[in-house]
């Protein structure tokens, strides 16, 4: 019997996106992939056209994909189309990151993650943080089949259980094992700042980073925020 994988969108077509894409459509998913116009403007490479990947505007990704790969930059977050992703598993593989990104309003507080924002825009979807800690040099080059040695690891985040054992279908079909980091709040231990962020690493290195995050410079600064909130901070 032949599996019918769902069909995944991806909203952003810049090197990040189309990796995505490549890993997606290389492991039997159909692909379509939108950048933040026309469809005309993206320009997927000839083998991932050749596996069935097709471009799309946004809305239509947003309406025929069964799951959704944010991989835009994450100050384009309120232009993602909200009444199509309603119901949808949709992955956030963006990240604030202020370098680059600068001050961008309601990613500042240390305490919420950037996916809590996120989610704010999409209250409807199924939202899950992966993919969004390792490089897209590195996604591309790592993927490898399971049980292969030397795999490398993705850390999801979720407060919807099945769409997080979904997502991490997903990412073991993609190439890498599959680490459960907690709900969406805890997805702040792989942003920037931290020490899973931009690592290659195997599920048991990636878990002890994770487990490491107090002593990361995300987590020194939340536990600043916490203490500067004083007793009646929840502390979560």
């Amino acid at each position: 019997m032949i599996e019918v994988r769902p069909v995944i969108g991806i909203l952003g077509a810049g090197r990040f996106g189309v990796v995505v894409a490549r890993l997606a459509a290389r492991a039997g998913y159909p692909v379509v992939v939108a950048a933040s116009g026309d469809s005309t403007r993206v320009a997927l490479p000839s083998d991932v056209l050749a596996r069935g990947a097709r471009p799309a505007t946004a809305a239509e990704a947003a309406e025929r994909a069964e799951i959704v790969i944010l991989a835009l930059p994450i100050g384009k977050h309120r232009a993602i189309p909200v009444a199509p992703l309603a119901g949808k598993i949709v992955i956030d593989a963006m990240n604030y990151w202020w370098e680059s990104d600068g001050l961008l309003a309601g990613f500042t507080d240390p305490l919420v993650s950037s996916s809590e924002v996120v989610r704010e825009h999409l209250p409807a979807s199924r939202l899950v943080k992966a993919l969004n800690h390792m490089s897209a040099k590195d996604l591309e080059q790592e993927a490898r089949p399971s049980g292969r040695d030397g795999r490398k690891a993705i850390g999801i985040a979720a407060d919807d259980e099945d769409a997080r054992d979904v997502v991490a279908r997903v990412v073991d079909d993609f190439g890498f094992d599959p680490v459960i980091v907690g709900r969406l709040a805890d997805g702040v231990r792989l942003e920037p700042g931290t020490e899973p962020f931009g690592a290659d690493v195997d599920a048991h290195e990636l878990r002890a980073m994770i487990d490491g995050f107090p002593n990361s410079q995300r987590g020194r600064r939340r536990a600043a925020a916490l203490a500067a909130r004083g007793p009646l901070s929840d502390g979560g």
